[in-house]
């Protein structure tokens, strides 16, 4: 589990791919020295386990579905990603509840400097706009951001100088992709409106059934 709220960038040191997985190896531009062998880290909002720890770099398996769901697969070696070790129990919780379960892709659509700010639109499928509202969190690239607008298409949100200076996300151009993560409150609230509706309507359904029994069997 993580916040979104990232901690550093790392510089993509060497990809491998083997068969229809991926390996990265990644070194932080921050001190991370306490990552071991099996922790949980956050590149780009996806949530991947450290392999192997070595020479101040750490190497993580992408899977074949891992890489159909996101943007690690355009990776390159010197590219930059944003990183965020998972949360420990101790931490604040800043930003938002993220898993680092990468729900699809988006693409920036329009960039645009406002007085202090940056203003990203980014255009998503209505399997992603679903679950975004206006002032909910969202993340992107493992950041944790407040939607400032959406439409069914599309959301807008706004970058202040921190964390356009401590993330990759204003290097990102119009028509680069980047990783989204909804809210996961949304999902759960469906799921249980979803299910409550089709209990109600199997129990009306076997109410309709047991009536017509009773008529058949006793003429009623």
């Amino acid at each position: 589990m993580f916040t979104g709220l990232v901690e550093g960038i790392g510089k993509i040191k060497d990809i491998r791919r083997i068969q229809d997985y991926m390996r990265l190896s990644v070194t932080p531009q921050i001190d991370v020295t306490d990552c071991q062998t099996g922790d949980s880290i956050s590149l780009d909002g996806v949530c991947l386990t450290i392999t192997e720890v070595a020479n101040g770099s750490f190497s993580m398996d992408v899977s074949g579905e891992t890489l159909s769901r996101t943007t690690l697969g355009q990776l390159r070696q010197g590219d930059s990603v944003n990183f965020e070790r998972a949360l420990r129990l101790t931490d604040r919780l800043g930003g938002h509840v993220v898993l680092g379960h990468v729900d699809g892709i988006g693409k920036i659509r329009k960039k645009e400097r406002q007085q202090n700010t940056s203003l990203l639109r980014i255009g998503v499928n209505k399997e992603l706009s679903r679950y975004i509202i206006e002032k909910g969190s969202i993340a992107v690239d493992g950041i944790s951001l407040t939607v400032n607008a959406c439409e069914k298409d599309f959301f807008e949100i706004n970058i202040i100088p921190h964390t356009g200076m401590e993330t990759t996300l204003l290097k990102k151009r119009v028509g680069d992709q980047v990783n989204i993560e909804t809210d996961l409150i949304g999902k759960y609230i469906e799921k249980f409106i979803s299910s409550e509706s089709s209990i109600r309507k199997d129990k009306k359904s076997s109410g309709s059934d047991f009536e017509t029994l009773l008529k058949n069997e006793f003429g009623q």
